[in-house]
């Protein structure tokens, strides 16, 4: 086995949270990317960021890579220890520190659940709104710097993480931010490490910003002719300040699915948005009635409306099972999920030339998004073990990416590079993507946190 002094170290320090097992070390040799799995040769379970410094210092003394894992739900191949090495699982540091309701932050260890955090907060009247639909740890969407439905409202996890504890790849523990709500002392470090995708040091403690529970929550769909008209009624409510929480796309495509895969919906399959709106009771009323005469104009109808807790949770329900939806149009099939974000205005265009190569492709590709921040997924069907579907999936998406790029974009608005889009990265940043490397260089010169991965280092 390589590695071999190092995991007789780690042993020392570990004990039984150490494995060398097979079906441990398979658990974590890929995520839910279609990218090529490959073992680790061991996995450690630290409890405390005391064993994490540990197991930095000691792979670091042996030229060990790291690879830091929360639960495996990326999708570009983030998490897969393509040199082999230590992957730390961060699941066993799963304890909220500090609910902090005065200044509206909560400190939690990366282990910690969206759904954990949330729960937890139920009975002070604030929440934590980043959601990007899978129950994923709040270590690893820092990391990805997760996105998700509620973001055109609350932000993403750039705008809402405020300060980290960080494990440096010799072991080193530093703070970065504080609870303050701006600061202009020094470099933005907090903000390198979040989107860093274990590339840079290993998280340990997030402080995240917390929100309070709205008074009043209207949810709603509303059926589209053309993809246009719902794009368009988005924007002029965006540029009338109407302070929307949540806007979806789903496509007729998708919408098929839907109904396939739960038949009480009943929604034409047609373009739809799913929309939530925030506020008091007044407030809310007078956004749906305004929404609804924007709608109108572009061809929007069938509005359903749902005010009731368990009705707007079965509709966002609907929205999260999208991935169980798609995969319901082609029966046996596994879907190939990737992602683009392009300036609003040009959201209609990116979509139709995203349908056209979808056309082109012969593949069914279901197409969904965020339409309030212009990030839009593609669900690609393929048959498992269909080499020549793997291929064509990989080209769509290969379109797509340089596809939002030319319109201003980028290659990818929530899922990150990892392995699957590094290969684009010159494409969107120039010249400055050698800084990267620097920068990666200087923090990490061994190369040995989760090497191989989203930069290149000579």
């Amino acid at each position: 086995m390589k590695h071999e002094q190092a995991i007789a170290a780690l042993r020392e320090l570990l004990g039984d949270r150490l494995s060398t097992g097979d079906s441990v070390r398979t658990l974590h040799a890929s995520d839910e990317a279609y990218t090529a799995p490959a073992l680790p040769d061991a996995v450690a379970f630290p409890d405390s960021t005391e064993d994490v410094a540990g197991i930095a210092r000691i792979c670091a003394a042996h030229d060990c890579p790291i690879v830091p894992y929360g639960i495996g739900t990326s999708l570009e191949g983030h998490v897969v220890p393509l040199k082999g090495g230590v992957t730390v699982d961060l699941s066993h540091m799963n304890r909220v520190v500090e609910i902090d309701d005065r200044n509206l932050c909560a400190v939690v260890e990366p282990g910690v659940t969206r759904k954990q955090l949330n729960e937890e907060l139920r009975a002070t009247g604030l929440m934590f709104t980043v959601d990007p639909g899978a129950n994923a740890t709040i270590g690893g969407m820092a990391s990805t710097r997760a996105s998700g439905t509620n973001a055109v409202r609350y932000g993403t996890m750039r705008e809402n993480v405020m300060a980290l504890e960080v494990v440096l790849a010799d072991g080193q523990i530093i703070q970065t931010g504080t609870r303050a709500r701006k600061s202009s002392a020094g470099y933005d470090l907090t903000h390198l490490f979040v989107g860093s995708e274990g590339t840079l040091g290993i998280i340990t403690r997030i402080t995240v910003r917390l929100f309070g529970q709205p008074e009043a929550i209207m949810a709603a769909t509303c059926a589209f002719e053309t993809v246009d008209g719902a794009v368009d009624s988005v924007m002029d409510a965006m540029q009338l300040g109407l302070p929307m929480a949540r806007i979806e796309l789903l496509d007729d495509v998708q919408m098929r699915g839907m109904n396939i895969y739960n038949p009480d919906m009943k929604l034409p399959e047609t373009p739809h948005l799913f929309l939530e709106f925030h506020g008091s009771e007044s407030g809310v009323a007078e956004q749906v009635e305004t929404f609804t005469a924007i709608a109108e104009e572009h061809g929007g109808s069938d509005l359903q409306w749902a005010t009731r807790t368990e009705d707007r949770t079965r509709l966002w329900q609907a929205r999260h099972d999208a991935y169980y939806a798609a995969k319901a149009l082609v029966p046996g099939a596994e879907g190939y999920v990737t992602d683009c974000c392009v300036p609003i205005d040009k959201l209609a265009v990116a979509i139709r030339r995203a349908q056209a190569a979808i056309d082109e492709s012969g593949l069914v590709a279901p197409i969904l998004g965020h339409v309030g921040d212009g990030n839009f997924h593609l669900v690609i069907l393929i048959r498992p073990d269909d080499e020549a579907e793997l291929k064509a999936a990989n080209d769509l998406a290969g379109i797509l990416n340089l596809m939002s790029i030319e319109l201003g974009g980028t290659m990818t608005g929530e899922h990150g590079v990892g392995l699957g889009k590094k290969k684009y990265m010159t494409a969107e940043h120039g010249d400055s993507y050698a800084l990267m490397g620097v920068i990666k260089k200087a923090i990490d010169p061994q190369n040995i946190m989760n090497p191989g991965k989203m930069v290149n280092v000579n």
